[in-house]
C-alpha cells in the first residue's frame, strides 16, 4: 500500500447518525479501486453485499479472518481492519471507527492503519469527533471534517423493561444479563431479537434481520450494537452502565455510552435513551454530554510496532516490546498472540523457528484468535501442534484436523452448548484460511463454513424458540401492515396466522394461545383481539339469522350454536323464565351483541314452550275452574309429575265429569303420581331437570348431567346414588323406592300386575287356571315378569315392595319325600293333617300381622332372595348329598286395610286402576290385611265390594273346627309328626 502525501488524508469526525460510512462507500466507488477496513465481520459483510449490487460480484472481494472471496480481478475490497492485505495499492481507502484505537486488544491495530493505510489518490479516517486531537498530532496535515448528526438525541429518564416502547434496544453487558432480560421480554411482550459479539457473524444477521423485519419489537444487545450496525432503533435502554473490559469491571465512559445510545434515531428520525432494569438515573451533566455528543477528547491510542524482525524469536520478541516515541501513543499490554509467543518458546516449536521465514510462519501462527477464550496454556498448545505440522511436514495432519473439525459438525444442543462448538469452528475456519497451512485448503474452507454456518442457523433458532413467541411477532406486524392475509379458522376453532396457532376461537370467546412460561400482556391481548374481531363479527351475523335447529341445549345448562358454547343458563325471576348469560369476549359489544341476546333469548323461549307444551297447558286451562283448575297448575309448577300423596284431598273432590277433562289434558290419575305421560319423554324429563336444578341448587350440583343419561338408556331403575338430591329423581320421572330410583310409569305398571293378584284369595274356588303369583290370603309372590318389568330381583325387588308399603310372610317350605315301598295306611291321612295345620298356620300369621301401610313387615338379615315365583311345594331330592339350605315360601301382602264403605266405592268406580293410593291408615275391623295404597277390591257376585254373608259361612265352614288344630311348632309341629313317620317306615 503506497503512502500518499498527507494532504489526501482526511478524516471524517462526527457522531453516530451523521453518514460516514455512507459517505466513505461512495466515495470509494467514485474511483476506479479501493479498500475500506471495517471494524466488524458482521459490518463487512453487509458492505460487501451493497457493493456487489452496485457494481458486480467478480469486481469485489471480501477478506476477513474466516472468510476469503476474491475474484479474478477485484476493484475494491472490503476486509475486517486486521484482515486489511496492506500490501494492496488502491486509488482510495478507507477505515471506519478509528476510535477503536483505544482498545487494548485490537486498538494497536487501527492505530497502525491511520498511521499507515493510504490511498493512491484519497484516504479516508472515520470515526468520534473525539480523535480529532490524535489525527491531528499523528497527521498534522490531515483535512478534519466535522459531520453534524442527522437527528436529535434526548434523554427519556427510567422506565421498567416491560414498559419499553416499541423499536427500543436495551443494552447489558454480560450474556447472563441479556438472556434474563428477553426473556422477561418475551413474557411480557412477545420476544426481543439478541445480539451480542460472542455470536458468530451469521447469527447476528440473522437476530438483526428478525429485529429490522419487524418479528420483533425490541432488541437486547451488549455494545456490539454500539458500532456499524445500521438498525431502525427509536429508544436505547441502559439496563447496565458497567461492564468488563477483559481485566476490570469499570463504569462505560460518557464517550462510549455515547457511542452506543447514538444508535437511537436513524436519519431524520429522532431518538431517545433512558435507563432501565434498576440502573440509576444519568446525571444531568451526563445527559447534556450526550444529547449534544461533547466528550472528553481522546489524549492516546494504543501502540505496537510492526516493523518486527523475524532474525530469530528473540529479535522479534524485541521488535514487539518496542516502546512508541511520541506521546500521544501508549505501549500496548500483552495481546494473546504474545502470550502465545511466550509459550511456543519454551517447547519445541521454538527449536523448530531457525531463519526469517520459519519466525515469520510462528509469528502467523500464534496470530490465530481464541476465539474459544480458553487458557494461554490450552491455547498455546494448539498453536504448537499447527506450526509443528506445517514447520516439518509442510501442511497439519488431516486425520487431527478433521477429528477437531468432526467434534464441531453437531447441530443439537442449547444455546450455549452451539455457542462453544460455533467459537472451535471459527478457530479452524480462521486456519483453514490461511495459505498454504493444509493440504486441500479449499475442501477445508467450505466445510468449516459449511459447519459454521448450521451452527449458526442452529443458534438462531435456538434464541428464536427462547427469547420470540413467533405467534405475538406475527400479531404485532398484522397491526402494523393490515395487507397481510386475514387469520385462518379450522374445524376445531384454531385460530392461525402465516401458518403460527394464534388461539383458539369457540362460539364468541377466543382464547390465547400460550407457551411454557407466557403472561397475556394487555398489549398481545388486544393485538389478537383486533385479528380475531372480523370473525367475531361475521358470526354474531350468523347467528342472528340461524335457523331454530342449528341451537341445542346441554344437560350442564349450555347453550351452543353449531356445536360451540355460546351462552349458559341462570337462574331466572321464574321457573320457566331462566336468564341467558352470553360467553363472550369484549370484542362483541354494540348492536352485534344485541343481535345475538335477542336470537337466543327467542329460541330459549321457543324450546322451552315446545319440548314442554303439555305442562305449559296446565298454566290457565280455560274449561277448568275451582279445585282442578288449582290441580292443574300445581301439576304446572312440578314440571308435569306430582307425587298423588300430595294432593290426595283435591282429587278425591274430582268428579268424573271434571277429572275427563283433566284426561283430556293429557293428565293421568296414577296410584302414586298424576303425572303427564307425554312429559316423561327423554326430551322433557331433561329440560325439566335443567330448569328445576336453576332455581335449586345449581347445574353444576351431582345428578343434573348424570341423570339424562340414564333416561336415555331406557332402564326402568336403577340404584340411587347418596350424594344425588332425591327430588332430581323425581323431577326425571323417577320415584325413589327403597335402594332404586324407579320410573314412574313402570312402576304404575307393577301396580297393575300386583292388583289382580291381591284382589283373588289362592286358597279358595277359582275356575280356571291361577294366574302366576296368586296366593293365599289375599296376597302375591313375586314373579318374573315383575322382575323383569323393573329390571331387578332378589333384595333389591324386596326393598322397592318394602317402600311401597307391602309386607312378606316367609315361611319354610315342606321338603317331601317319596313314600317307601311299604308306607302305612296311616300316611295320607297324616298328610291331610300337615295341609291343615299349614293353612292354620296361614290364618294365624295374617290375623297377627301388622295393619299399618307405613310400616312393613321387612326381611330379616340373612334370608334369601325373593324367587320369581314360587311354588307352594319342593320335591326334596331322592338321595340328598348334603343337608340343603333352608328354602322359604315368600308371599307378599298389602301393609294396611281400608274403611268398608271405601272398598265399596272403590269397586264401583275403579276404572284401569286410576285411582291411587289412600291416605287413611286407620285399622278397619277384621282380621284381613290391608290392601296397598290405590289397589281394588275384587267385587263379589252379589255386586258389593265386600264377600257376601253365604261366603263368609262357607269360609268360616271350611275351616277345620279349633280344637282339631295342630300346633305349628315343636313339640306337635309337622316337621316332627314327618320326622315320626318316616322312623316308622324306616
Amino acid at each position: 500500500m503506497s503512502f500518499s502525501p498527507s494532504h489526501s488524508v482526511k478524516a471524517i469526525l462526527g457522531p453516530t447518525n451523521t453518514g460516514k460510512t455512507y459517505f466513505a462507500i461512495e466515495r470509494m466507488l467514485a474511483h476506479p479501486t479501493g479498500m475500506i477496513g471495517l471494524p466488524l465481520r458482521l459490518l463487512a459483510r453487509e458492505v460487501y453485499t451493497r457493493i456487489v449490487e452496485r457494481v458486480g460480484e467478480q469486481a469485489v472481494a471480501l477478506v476477513t479472518g474466516e472468510e476469503r472471496i476474491v475474484p479474478i480481478k477485484p476493484r475494491y475490497w472490503v476486509a475486517t481492519v486486521e484482515a486489511m492485505p496492506m500490501d494492496i495499492h488502491v486509488d482510495c481507502v478507507a477505515v471506519d471507527e478509528i476510535q477503536t484505537a483505544i482498545d487494548f486488544d485490537r486498538g494497536h491495530v487501527f492505530t497502525d492503519r491511520i498511521l499507515k493505510a493510504r490511498g493512491l489518490q484519497e484516504t479516508l479516517l472515520l470515526g468520534s469527533a473525539t480523535m480529532a486531537g490524535v489525527v491531528r498530532k499523528l497527521i498534522p496535515h490531515a483535512e478534519i471534517i466535522d459531520r453534524p448528526r442527522f437527528s436529535q438525541l434526548t434523554y427519556a429518564g427510567s422506565k421498567k423493561i416491560s414498559r419499553q416502547p416499541a423499536r427500543s434496544a436495551i443494552v447489558a453487558f454480560s450474556a447472563r444479563q441479556v438472556y434474563a432480560i428477553a426473556e422477561l421480554i418475551r413474557r411480557e411482550r412477545g420476544g426481543a431479537a439478541v445480539v451480542m459479539g460472542a455470536l458468530s457473524p451469521r447469527t447476528r444477521n440473522a437476530q438483526v434481520e428478525l429485529y429490522q423485519n419487524g418479528d420483533v419489537d425490541f432488541l437486547v444487545a451488549t455494545d456490539a450494537i454500539g458500532m456499524g450496525l445500521n438498525l431502525d432503533i427509536h429508544h436505547v435502554a441502559f439496563a447496565d452502565d458497567t461492564k468488563f473490559d477483559g481485566h476490570q469491571s469499570r463504569p462505560l465512559t460518557p464517550s462510549e455510552l455515547g457511542q452506543i445510545a447514538g444508535r437511537a434515531g436513524r436519519h431524520r428520525h429522532n431518538g431517545t435513551f433512558g435507563v432501565t432494569g434498576g440502573t440509576e438515573g444519568f446525571d444531568e451533566e451526563l445527559v447534556v454530554q450526550l444529547e449534544t455528543h461533547d466528550f472528553q477528547p481522546i489524549k492516546q491510542v494504543q501502540w505496537r510496532n510492526s516493523n518486527l524482525n523475524f532474525g530469530s524469536v528473540e529479535a522479534l520478541r524485541n521488535s514487539l516490546e518496542l516502546v512508541p516515541q511520541d506521546k500521544t501513543l501508549t505501549r500496548v499490554p500483552i495481546a494473546t498472540d504474545q502470550h502465545a509467543l511466550e509459550f511456543l518458546m519454551r517447547n519445541e516449536a521454538g527449536g523448530l523457528a531457525r531463519g526469517h521465514d520459519a519466525v515469520k510462519l510462528l509469528w502467523e501462527c500464534c496470530q490465530i484468535p481464541d476465539y474459544q477464550g480458553i487458557s494461554p496454556a490450552a491455547h498455546g498448545e494448539i498453536v504448537t501442534r499447527i506450526y509443528t505440522d506445517v514447520r516439518r511436514i509442510g501442511s497439519v495432519q488431516a486425520d487431527w484436523i478433521a477429528e477437531q473439525v468432526r467434534f464441531c459438525d453437531n447441530a443439537e444442543g442449547d444455546i450455549d452448548t452451539l455457542s462453544n462448538r460455533i467459537k472451535q469452528i471459527r478457530t479452524w475456519t480462521f486456519v483453514a484460511n490461511r495459505k498454504n497451512w493444509l493440504e486441500d485448503p479449499t475442501y477445508w474452507r467450505e466445510k468449516t463454513r459449511d459447519i459454521e454456518d448450521r451452527l449458526s442457523d442452529a443458534l438462531h433458532e435456538r434464541l428464536t424458540q427462547r427469547f420470540v413467541d413467533r405467534r405475538t411477532s406475527v400479531l404485532l406486524r398484522h397491526l402494523k401492515d393490515k395487507r397481510m392475509v386475514s387469520p385462518e379458522i379450522n374445524s376445531q376453532g384454531e385460530v392461525r396466522l402465516e401458518g403460527h396457532l394464534i388461539g383458539t376461537l369457540e362460539g364468541f370467546r377466543f382464547s390465547l394461545a400460550r407457551n411454557d412460561g407466557d403472561t397475556d400482556a394487555k398489549g398481545l391481548r388486544g393485538a389478537a383481539d383486533s385479528v380475531v374481531a372480523p370473525e367475531i363479527h361475521n358470526r354474531a351475523e350468523r347467528l342472528a339469522g340461524s335457523p331454530n335447529e342449528e341451537f341445542v341445549l346441554a344437560t350442564d345448562g349450555r347453550l351452543r350454536w353449531r356445536g360451540e358454547i355460546v351462552a349458559e343458563l341462570a337462574e331466572g325471576d321464574s321457573l320457566y323464565r331462566p336468564r341467558i348469560l352470553l360467553l363472550a369476549d369484549e370484542t362483541l359489544t354494540g348492536p352485534d351483541l344485541e343481535k345475538v341476546q335477542d336470537r337466543l333469548s327467542l329460541w330459549l323461549r321457543h324450546h322451552i314452550n315446545t319440548v314442554l307444551e303439555q305442562v305449559m297447558a296446565l298454566e290457565a286451562p280455560a274449561d277448568l275452574e275451582g279445585t282442578a283448575r288449582g290441580l292443574a297448575y300445581q301439576l304446572f309448577e312440578h314440571i308435569g309429575l306430582l307425587p298423588r300423596a300430595q294432593v290426595a284431598d283435591e282429587v278425591k273432590a274430582l268428579d268424573q265429569d271434571v277429572r275427563g277433562k283433566l284426561r283430556k289434558l293429557g293428565i293421568k290419575f296414577g296410584a302414586y303420581h298424576i303425572y303427564l305421560p307425554l312429559s316423561l319423554k327423554p326430551a322433557p324429563r331433561e329440560l325439566a331437570l335443567i330448569l328445576f336444578a336453576l332455581k335449586n341448587g345449581g347445574v353444576r350440583q351431582p345428578g343434573v348431567t348424570d341423570i339424562p343419561h340414564i333416561v336415555l338408556s331406557g332402564r326402568t331403575s336403577f340404584v340411587v346414588d347418596p350424594e344425588v338430591d332425591t327430588r332430581l329423581y323425581e323431577i326425571a320421572g323417577f320415584k325413589v323406592a327403597g335402594s332404586r330410583a324407579v320410573r314412574v310409569d313402570i312402576l304404575e305398571r307393577l301396580a297393575d300386575i300386583i292388583r289382580p293378584l291381591v284382589a283373588l284369595d289362592a286358597g279358595r274356588p277359582y275356575q280356571g287356571e291361577l294366574p302366576s303369583g296368586a296366593a293365599e290370603g289375599n296376597g302375591f309372590r313375586v314373579t318374573v315378569e315383575m322382575t323383569s318389568l323393573l329390571g331387578c330381583s332378589g333384595d333389591d325387588f324386596s326393598s322397592i315392595l318394602s317402600s311401597l308399603g307391602y309386607r312378606v310372610r316367609r315361611t319354610p317350605k315342606v321338603v317331601e319325600t317319596p313314600a317307601p315301598a311299604e308306607a302305612s295306611a296311616e300316611t295320607p291321612a297324616f298328610e291331610q293333617v300337615l295341609e291343615d295345620n299349614a293353612a292354620s298356620a296361614e290364618a294365624n300369621n295374617e290375623a297377627a300381622a301388622p295393619e299399618n301401610a307405613e310400616a312393613p313387615v321387612v326381611a330379616e338379615p340373612g334370608e334369601g332372595a325373593v324367587p320369581d315365583a314360587a311354588p307352594a311345594e319342593v320335591e326334596a331330592a331322592a338321595e340328598p348329598a348334603a343337608p340343603a339350605e333352608p328354602e322359604f315360601d315368600e308371599v307378599w301382602f298389602p301393609g294396611g286395610r281400608r274403611h268398608n264403605e271405601n272398598r265399596r266405592h272403590e269397586g264401583r268406580n275403579r276404572r284401569d286402576g286410576e285411582e291411587g293410593p289412600r291416605q287413611n291408615n286407620r285399622p278397619r275391623h277384621g282380621k284381613g290385611p290391608r290392601r296397598p295404597e290405590g289397589e281394588g277390591q275384587k267385587v263379589r257376585p252379589n255386586g258389593k265390594g265386600r264377600p257376601d254373608k253365604t261366603e263368609r259361612g262357607d269360609r268360616k265352614d271350611r275351616r277345620p273346627p279349633r280344637e282339631e288344630r295342630k300346633p305349628v311348632f315343636d313339640p306337635d309341629s309337622p316337621f316332627a309328626a314327618l320326622a315320626a313317620l318316616r322312623g316308622k317306615s324306616e
